[in-house]
């Protein structure tokens, strides 16, 4: 009986396989086909765009949680949202029809895992078979965010209020364990004025690469457009902390016997109103320092602990009650608050409700574009008309009696239609010179009333005739067109267009430089600190590569520069050879010259010993001798004949000074009487050497000299620059073609000239000395220039003395 069992078994085996596998794929079909967009939206695969969003508004209003209350509609309205956002993006549509995918790598429905393929493609597992999704509170739901929603609303709402952003998928374990720590977090920060976000990773991809956020779960503080991520545990407490400590510091002041007289009377700078808030609380309340970041720009903050023994006179002042929370509110009258308010439990909506009814002071200062558009709203037609009485003077102690009966003349004249503001001329003298609604020349102080049209600037005014000066007088005609105005709106006959004011609390560009470098310090501390090490490695590598390159560079250069200072004694064999090829490594080590900019040295005591003494071996120093007449117009043409040579690494560019150092030059040539006689006897006859230019080689003790000639124009003729440049071209292209004009040339410009070549050449105008110059640096390039040995160079010191002896 045993035996028989044992060989039945093996023939159950094969059904009981078969059945397994058919259950298997009956159920892989049915969540392929509930997880199929195109069946969940009830349309074809060939749908236009126009049809797959109709029939996503109709299923959106049916299943919709606030309007079907079914169990079910709250997964359906998630299905056919996410349906609508694969169908509705060609790419991810795409996708999907060829590989059931609803990104390049995530099958539909789970955007962390993917399915299981074999080596053929006919056989494909779904994770959904063992899926079982956690249904989201709808409570949840409501926070989601999507991309363009975050940069439409939450990112500018972070300038008023922060944002506490959790980071999440379905397959995320680890956010099941923080989830009832969220929820009583959000149960208590929201209530208080902090925003709730929720991004889900697998269908905002994009929201979270722009928040840096690459894994789940993550909880990122949103404040004044700046992401911060939260690394502590997750604790309510935690949480709480992480939220004030995201806050800008000191927006709320404490406050004591000591200072808050000071405290009041900012408001004749800060242009603001003042708080007070007065708790037994040793720590400024969250509740309080949100509704101070909220409102930041509007009101100052300060706070007062009831507690601390300092704090008594401040009590007595303002029979405070210390069994409950009190708020005050000043203007400009610093004895008496406006406004105040006290109740045992503060809620937010009492507290913005407090300040939002009193942001402005009852005259206020425009300091800027946006309080004056507050202030001043342009007029709608569906709305009440808004006048608004602006009172112009100054900020010196003469117009404080008139500004001060503005004041209470505003303080008794309270009404909806007016609002009453005043200006400091001299802060917007440029509004003030555009505008003709501002008449100064006859008056210090004037009142314009003025109703704004549109927002390009365009308003109708009128002006209170008589200026202002305080008096009794002054208030009972501003009273009386106040009320003709009301009457009549057509009162207000002139207009103009107001150019938009300047921003009087402005930080300097450097204090803003400064905070964003700060903030930027901070931000890449924080990503060293708590980022993933891998994600961190390519600026790593680029960090360690640039700093390798640098020292690098340092190092190679620290060791270089020693073996290059110190010249190598060439053999006397190569000696010839490398005076030969000077020239020829110059014209290759060249580099392309900056635009328009010669770099020209000039000889003195100090640069001439490392100019030409010990100039290095292969260099050249081409030096242009002038005087103080001609200094201008040489060294102009000078730089225009050798521009073309100024990127060659050999080559130095100096001028010599004649009329200080007159000895230097007959020193030099009396050095080379002997090679050249003829010289000598020259130089005596004109001893004007304003123009000669000579290349210096201070190694090698020799020297090329190169002299005006007279090219054949005349000098006074007007054209005579184009016609030198010309013949300057022709002269270049003909040495280059016949050797003949290269002798020609040659004979002109080595020094052997005719004598009567050399005195003609002494009527040559200043700014035709030059006009060969750039042929014979071609020579000189080409080493074919007559070389003059010299025994040494002569010092400038020594010329000057020797002179002086003689």
């Amino acid at each position: 009986m045993t035996l028989s069992r044992i060989r039945r078994h093996p023939l159950t085996c094969p059904v009981s396989l078969a059945i397994f596998l058919l259950i298997l794929s009956v159920q892989l079909v049915r969540a392929a086909s509930e997880n199929d967009p195109y069946k969940i939206l009830g349309v074809s695969r060939s749908a236009s765009q126009a049809e797959i969003k109709k029939a996503y508004k109709t299923l959106a209003k049916e299943w919709h949680p606030d309007k079907n209350k079914s169990p079910g509609a709250e997964d359906m309205f998630i299905k056919v949202s996410k349906s609508y956002e694969i169908l509705s993006n060609e790419e991810r549509r795409s996708n999907f029809d060829r590989y059931g995918q609803t990104d390049d790598s995530q099958p539909f429905g789970h955007s962390q895992h993917q399915g299981f393929r074999g080596s053929h493609n006919s056989f494909y597992f779904d994770e959904s078979f063992f899926h079982f999704p956690r249904s989201r509170d709808f409570a949840d739901s409501k926070y989601l965010l999507h991309h363009a929603q975050f940069n439409s609303d939450v990112l500018p709402d972070s300038y008023k209020r922060p944002y506490l952003i959790k980071v999440t998928s379905e397959w995320c374990f680890a956010c099941i364990h923080i989830e009832p720590v969220w929820k009583e977090a959000v149960q208590e920060l929201e209530p208080l004025g902090v925003g709730i976000g929720i991004v889900d990773l697998g269908y905002e991809r994009r929201l979270a690469n722009q928040l840096g956020a690459h894994r789940a779960p993550s909880i990122i503080g949103l404040v004044n457009g700046r992401v911060t991520f939260f690394h502590q545990a997750v604790i309510r407490e935690h949480l709480r902390q992480f939220i004030d400590d995201l806050l800008p510091h000191k927006l709320v002041e404490k406050i004591t016997d000591n200072n808050y007289i000071a405290f009041l009377d900012s408001w004749r700078v800060e242009n603001k109103p003042s708080v007070i808030l007065f708790d037994q609380v040793p720590v400024v309340p969250l509740l309080y320092k949100l509704t101070a970041f909220a409102y930041k720009d509007y009101v100052r903050f300060g706070y007062v602990d009831q507690g601390e023994k300092h704090n008594n006179r401040l009590l007595r002042q303002f029979n405070i009650n210390t069994y409950a929370p009190t708020m005050l509110l000043f203007k400009e009258d610093t004895e008496k608050p406006v406004d105040i308010i006290q109740a045992r439990g503060m809620k937010r909506q009492i507290m913005e409700e407090f300040v939002s009814n009193n942001k402005f002071l009852q005259v206020p200062r425009l300091v800027n574009q946006q309080l004056f558009d507050e202030l001043c709203p342009v007029k709608q037609f569906h709305r009440r008309r808004k006048y608004c009485v602006l009172l112009i003077t100054g900020e010196d102690q003469a117009f404080l009696t008139g500004n001060k009966a503005f004041l209470d003349f505003a303080s008794v004249n309270k009404k909806d239609v007016l609002r009453f503001a005043y200006v400091y001329q001299r802060q917007h003298s440029l509004s003030a010179r555009h505008c003709s609604i501002i008449r100064l020349h006859s008056h210090p102080r004037s009142v314009v009333i003025l109703e704004r049209r549109s927002q390009a600037g365009k308003v109708m005014y009128r002006s209170v005739s008589g200026g202002w000066n305080g008096s009794e007088e002054d208030k009972y005609r501003l009273h009386e067109q106040l009320e003709i105005l009301q009457k009549d709106p057509t009162y207000l006959s002139s207009d103009a267009t107001l150019p938009e004011l300047n921003n009087e609390m402005a930080p300097m560009f450097i204090i803003q430089w400064m905070n964003a470098a700060s903030d930027y310090v901070l931000q890449v501390y924080d990503d060293l600190l708590y980022s993933n090490w891998r994600e961190m490695m390519p600026i790593l590598s680029l960090i360690f590569s640039a700093l390798f390159i640098l020292f690098g560079t340092v190092i190679i250069q620290a060791f270089s520069e020693p073996g290059e200072s110190t010249p190598r004694k060439p053999k006397p064999k190569e000696q010839t050879q490398s005076e030969e090829d000077a020239s020829s490594r110059a014209s290759t080590s060249s580099r392309p010259p900056k635009k328009d900019f010669v770099e020209v040295t000039e000889l003195t005591d100090i640069t001439y010993i490392s100019n030409l003494v010990k100039l290095r071996p292969g260099h050249i120093n081409v030096v242009l001798v002038l005087t103080n007449a001609s200094k201008n117009a040489l060294l102009r043409k000078y730089a225009k004949e050798v521009f073309s040579f100024s990127g060659t690494q050999t080559l130095h560019f100096s001028f010599l000074n004649g009329d200080k150092h007159r000895h230097w030059m007959p020193s030099l040539l009396r050095s080379t009487s002997d090679t050249m006689p003829s010289h000598s006897d020259e130089d005596e006859e004109s001893p004007d050497y304003a123009g000669h230019v000579l290349a210096l080689n201070g190694h090698k003790k020799y020297f090329c000299l190169f002299r005006p000639v007279f090219t054949g124009d005349d000098p006074n003729d007007s054209a005579s620059d184009t016609s030198s440049s010309e013949s300057r071209r022709k002269s270049r292209s003909r040495s280059r073609s016949s050797s003949h004009s290269r002798s020609r040339s040659h004979s002109r410009e080595d020094g052997a000239v005719p004598k009567r070549g050399s005195n003609r050449a002494t009527t040559i105008e200043v700014h035709h000395k030059l006009d060969r110059l750039g042929l014979w640096m071609e020579r000189l390039m080409e080493g074919t220039l007559p070389r003059l040995q010299v025994t040494a160079w002569p010092s400038l010191g020594e010329t000057n003395n020797s002179s002086a002896e003689s």
